[in-house]
């Protein structure tokens, strides 16, 4: 049995706290209230909560997960802990359709090493190539026409799919997807109200990156980030890096999506090598980008993306259940993402300044890496 005690704990039902939190055989047996006493050498003033989980990395620093091999498993393993990431979606970007197949395989291996002391892949996403009118930093000339054989195909450790709501055989493929088990997510896309509402309607639950590689907000003719903000089946993913999306706008969509639809994700690159996937990339302005200045992903970590919305006015509570519990939801990760009874002990405590001090996965305490 370990036992954490935190001046304030994360639970479903909000903040409680000073709280102990009991983990047996890497689950939580108990939330419990605690007395503190200042002679208690388990007693501590951070914040416990929830292992982040992010649904879109595409590399860090300087690793891409397009190339990763061997070793560079174990630096992605603990550049995501630093950051309190405890479960997480390698991404890959638009390429040619037959060179999925060996990044793929190399993700099935790296989701078969021994999970103790790392954070969980989930599976891969896959954003591309079937996305729509609003490319962003994909190669234009690589994104296609849906393939459902090839969809059906795909190997059972994807578990997410980026498409354009636009495409004709949208709805088929979301169809297709979902019921496979995979999420579906609308992205990069100029897709109309009724082709967005038909995907949502054939079982798409997430829009990509909310406000980047879609159209936007017009009190006249809404575009895709109106849809999704308005549209109550679905959940819209935000890259909070201070330069994808600007402040007032998180704001607004936290305030628009609810405790239950807004997820924040990285969408990191591995800037410092310059590349994500075949796409080559620079440092600049604050973020990772082509040489014509086109956004290419984000060098953001977690953490930082949950300090950053908190300083725009967005409540802790909600950016911290938008970096967990709702990725995990969509997931269909029903045994993490909460700090409650019965959960798997993912969890991260962070100090008053919201920067993290210590990790557990599965209850085992994993001491970040620093860089």
């Amino acid at each position: 049995m370990t036992s954490l005690v935190a001046s304030r704990v994360l639970t479903p039902a909000g903040w409680t706290g000073p709280a102990r939190v009991q983990i047996e055989d890497g689950v939580i047996a108990a939330v419990q209230p605690y007395e503190p006493h200042s002679t208690a050498p388990d007693a501590c003033d951070g914040l416990l909560v929830p292992g982040f989980v992010d649904l879109q990395v595409n590399g860090i620093d300087d690793t891409d997960v397009a190339s990763a091999a061997g070793d560079d498993w174990e630096r992605l393993d603990q550049l995501l802990l630093a950051q309190g990431v405890t479960t997480w979606c390698p991404t890959l970007v638009t390429m040619p359709l037959a060179a999925y197949a060996r990044p793929l395989a190399r993700i099935a291996e790296a989701m078969a090493r021994p999970v103790d002391g790392r954070p969980t892949i989930a599976g891969a996403h896959l954003e591309g190539p079937f996305l729509g009118a609003a490319p962003g930093a994909h190669p234009r000339e690589l994104i296609t026409p849906i393939d459902l054989e090839w969809l059906r195909a795909l190997p059972a450790h994807v578990a997410l799919v980026t498409l354009g709501a636009e495409q004709p055989a949208a709805e088929a493929a979301t169809a297709l997807l979902a019921a496979a088990g995979r999420l579906v997510s609308i992205g990069h896309t100029m897709a109309g109200e009724h082709q967005f509402d038909a995907v949502v309607a054939a079982g798409a639950r997430l829009t990509t990156h909310l406000f980047n590689g879609m159209s936007g907000l017009h009190h006249r003719s809404p575009g895709v980030a109106a849809f999704a903000l308005t549209n109550p089946v679905v959940c819209a993913s935000l890259i909070a890096d201070g330069v994808h999306v600007h402040p007032r706008m998180l704001k607004l969509a936290f305030a628009a999506l609810g405790g239950e639809r807004a997820v924040l994700v990285t969408d990191a690159v591995a800037w410092r090598r310059g590349t994500v996937g075949g796409i080559g990339l620079q440092f600049r302005d604050g973020a990772p980008r082509l040489a014509d200045g086109t956004l290419a992903g984000s060098a953001v970590s977690m953490d930082a993306a949950i300090r950053l919305c908190v300083a725009s006015g967005v409540p802790l509570a909600d950016a911290l259940v938008a970096a967990s519990t709702n990725p995990a939801r969509l997931l269909g990760l029903r045994d993490r993402g909460t700090v409650q009874v019965g959960m798997r002990a993912d969890l991260v405590l962070l100090s008053a300044a919201l920067e993290v001090q210590q990790v557990w996965v599965a209850g085992v305490p994993v001491r970040p890496a620093a860089g």
